[in-house]
């Protein structure tokens, strides 16, 4: 395993459960990764069991939208959970520790090959370096993963296209004295972002306000206007680039007859509707654990697959929204359309937006349109 990133963590787990020799080689001296708050839901509980249990910090049972000066609030079935990123990692490394893998810290991924004069070999050499002394070490494997992040070194050393990527930067802020700490606000502001605004809170004193954008200078720039017109000033700032889910990239290739896989962001299993990449991230390490014990055969791969491509589509039907065609979008939730959205979790998106469109069937007009006619409001649609 390349890299200590929460799904590698998860995959070496998984792998080292079931009897197989893992080693988990990490660049960075220590697994003390940056603070990052995140949004997840409650199927995380389910993927890692104790392993989460000390990571998190809040539950969210509320939404509260907001564009135009109009606003509409979700109910949640079932809370989504606020997590702190680095308690993740910590809890990650001591069940991996504990099923039997090996972590290695300050080493570095440089290249890999296949063994053998012809390149044929039945192994992978991995080539790394210890940061410590700059010493090398070759190491013989029969499968690598490459859990290295959106920029994995192991994807270009076997030949995967480089991935685009998009800011996301967060503040945390103190929480306004009006918002109640199990509830967290989005703001659709299109001449900002093609996504949103979000503030979700950590705690009933403090919360993490944050934007996704498509260039950062641009998008740093909005979040401090955000930041000034709502008269909250920043404790801390928080980023990370994040991979954007354009099409289903192949986790699996061949190096002689060896294998390489990639996991996690390495692989952009992102749901871009929301540009949130935690709990599909890890049931893709749960694939790629299935694929590697199963000689290639994964059914929560291909069950990934459909679920991300299908927030694909809703992406592709919302990224050029203009401030109007949010505005209709919230005048269109009724009662019965808010209370469907609470019924699924982001991560059964397809059964939410069918229950949806069943109690509000003008929203399937409304995301047509925004398929056909990109770029252009509800208003110039109709002129």
């Amino acid at each position: 395993m390349i890299g200590g990133s929460a799904t590698g963590l998860l995959t070496a787990t998984l792998l080292a459960r079931r009897g197989a020799v893992v080693r988990v080689l990490e660049r960075t001296g220590t697994l003390q990764p940056a603070a990052r708050t995140l949004i997840v839901t409650d199927r995380m509980r389910t993927l890692l069991g104790r392993a989460a249990q000390g990571c998190f910090v809040n539950e969210i049972r509320r939404f509260e939208l907001f564009t135009d000066g109009r606003a509409a609030t979700i109910a949640l079935r079932r809370p989504d959970l606020i997590i702190e990123r680095r308690a993740l990692i910590q809890g990650l490394v001591d069940e991996v520790r504990s099923a039997g893998a090996r972590v290695e810290l300050g080493r570095r991924f440089d290249a890999m090959r296949a063994n053998g004069e012809d390149g044929s070999g039945k192994e992978i050499v991995v080539e790394v370096e210890r940061c410590e002394d700059g010493k090398r070490e070759e190491i013989h494997v029969d499968t690598v993963v490459g859990g290295d992040g959106a920029a994995s070194c192991v994807a270009r050393a076997a030949g995967w296209a480089p991935l685009e990527t998009v800011p996301l930067i967060q503040a945390i802020v103190p929480l306004p004295k009006d918002m109640a700490a199990d509830t967290a606000r989005v703001w659709f502001v299109p001449q900002d972002t093609p996504y949103f605004y979000w503030l979700i809170p950590e705690s009933a004193t403090r919360g993490a306000l944050g934007i996704i954008g498509e260039s950062g200078p641009k998008t740093q720039r909005c979040l401090e206007q955000f930041l000034e017109k709502r008269k909250l000033d920043p404790i801390e700032f928080q980023g990370a680039r994040i991979p954007v889910y354009k099409r289903w990239i192949p986790v699996h290739r061949k190096i002689g007859h060896g294998s390489v896989y990639l996991v996690g962001d390495a692989a952009a299993q992102v749901k871009v509707s929301t540009v949130g990449g935690i709990v599909t991230g890890f049931r893709g390490a749960v694939g790629v654990a299935e694929a590697i014990l199963n000689r290639g055969d994964s059914r929560e791969l291909r069950t990934l697959r459909r679920e991300l491509d299908f927030h694909l589509l809703v992406r592709r039907s919302l990224h050029h929204f203009q401030q109007p065609d949010y505005s209709r979008m919230v005048d269109l939730l009724h009662d019965s359309a808010k209370e469907s959205l609470g019924q699924h979790s982001r991560d059964e998106a397809w059964k939410m937006l069918w229950r949806v469109c069943l109690r509000q069937p003008r929203l399937v007009l409304l995301g047509l349109r925004g398929l056909l006619m990109r770029g252009k409001s509800i208003d110039e649609q109709r002129a």
